[in-house]
């Protein structure tokens, strides 16, 4: 099969790889149809790459046909049309009880003191072969992939695998008070479809902070309030923007949608750069035990929220040794949310809004479709932000 694998930092390539079969009596094989570019392969591409293996198969959001199942896949069936969460998860352990199924039990990389296995995403996450590829193996089969209707295009359903929940998740984890305002920093997949559920949920006021004109005007014509950070460079500058449009008292509610690659941190992304270019062993020894995070958004993020208000981290971090403003995180009683998305706990929620209907205008949302033959210029289109690229969608 084809596939799209990790040869070194900034080098992805599209390669043979021998097709997936079933391992475990809980496997299942799809045939990939739909397979989702996202914001965090970006951070392997770069930030991230000390924790890679050349020829690892990388993505996390597929959608498909299913192939083959193993013996005790519950009642999946070959034929069967699916959208699989980008985490791995048994749905019957104590952490899938509590809805908290990034952190199952049955398939913790305990080895690397992390929480659920990811598809595509580093030894870090159980170095599970992923899904820009023509076809995937998904472990956990009898609870992991959702079955959906044969009649309706890809793009309906798709961001379930991510999209969708990642963003309903930072929603619901920044609590926005009834007639609160609610900020989004960073207007890539996840900040854009956070802002969607917001206003569908009736948050009163919502503000979009990017500095990309396409995701800027993207966002507006949504009917999100917007602020160009471009505008607004000068420390603290964004947070009096916010101030002036909230009675000078700041946000309810931050969501921070940008993560470990926040423009505007030179030190920090000059040792992240650094600890990238360092030999293998070197670089992943310092990545596990000294790493820094480009931390302007969540510095930001504690600026722009009210006293007592709080801040949902939806953007990936990935620091061992960042430091925080803890006087001001303390002095300001602000809370924080995190974590990677909970997909499963969410999706019967989500599920009921795709319709014909659309209201989080889901159909529409990918602003490219590609084969898998064209990876390499979608890394680097999206990286750099290019040609107007909020979402990549493979097509193998």
């Amino acid at each position: 099969m084809k596939a799209v694998v990790w040869n070194d930092r900034h080098d992805v390539r599209v390669e043979d790889r021998p097709d997936p079969v079933i391992e475990e009596p809980t496997d299942a094989v799809i045939r990939v149809t739909s397979s989702g570019l996202c914001g965090s392969d970006l951070h392997l591409y770069e930030v991230l790459a000390p924790f890679m293996t050349p020829g690892d198969v990388l993505g996390h959001e597929p959608m498909g046909v299913v192939e083959e199942v193993g013996s005790q896949a519950g009642d999946l069936a070959p034929g069967d049309r699916v959208v699989v969460p980008f985490q791995i998860a048994c749905g019957s352990c104590f952490m899938c009880d509590q809805g908290l199924q990034t952190q199952c039990e049955t398939t913790q990389v305990r080895s690397q003191g992390a929480g659920a296995a990811l598809f595509g995403y580093t030894k870090l996450y159980g170095a599970v072969p992923g899904a820009q590829a023509e076809y995937l193996r998904v472990p956990q089969a009898q609870y992991g992939p959702v079955r959906l209707p044969s009649d309706v295009p890809d793009d309906r359903f798709l961001f379930l695998s991510d999209v969708l929940p990642t963003a309903w998740q930072a929603v619901a984890y920044a609590d926005v008070p009834r007639d609160g305002t609610l900020v989004v920093l960073g207007l890539g997949p996840i900040g854009d479809m956070a802002c969607r559920i917001a206003l569908h949920q009736g948050v009163r006021q919502v503000i979009g902070v990017d500095l990309v004109p396409e995701r800027l005007q993207r966002a507006r014509g949504r009917g999100v309030a917007v602020l160009d950070l471009r505008e607004h460079e000068g420390e603290g500058e964004i947070g009096d923007a916010v101030r002036e449009l909230t009675s000078g008292r700041g946000a309810d509610s931050v969501i921070d949608a940008v993560g470990m690659e926040a423009h505007g941190n030179g030190a920090a992304k000059f040792l992240q750069n650094a600890a990238a270019m360092l030999p293998q062993g070197v670089s992943e020894k310092l990545a596990q035990n000294a790493s820094v995070d480009r931390l302007a958004a969540l510095r930001a993020a504690i600026d722009i929220v009210r006293r007592g208000g709080t801040i949902s981290l939806s953007g990936v971090y990935g620091g061992t040794a960042d430091p925080l403003p803890m006087l001001t995180l303390f002095d300001k009683q602000i809370q924080l949310r995190m974590g990677q998305a909970n997909v499963r706990h969410w999706i019967p929620e989500i599920l009921p809004l795709l319709t014909d209907e659309d209201p989080l205008g889901v159909d529409d949302f990918a602003t490219h479709h590609l084969p898998l033959s064209e990876a390499p210029r979608a890394y680097e289109m999206f990286q750099r932000k290019k040609d107007g690229a909020v979402k990549v969608v493979f097509q193998p």
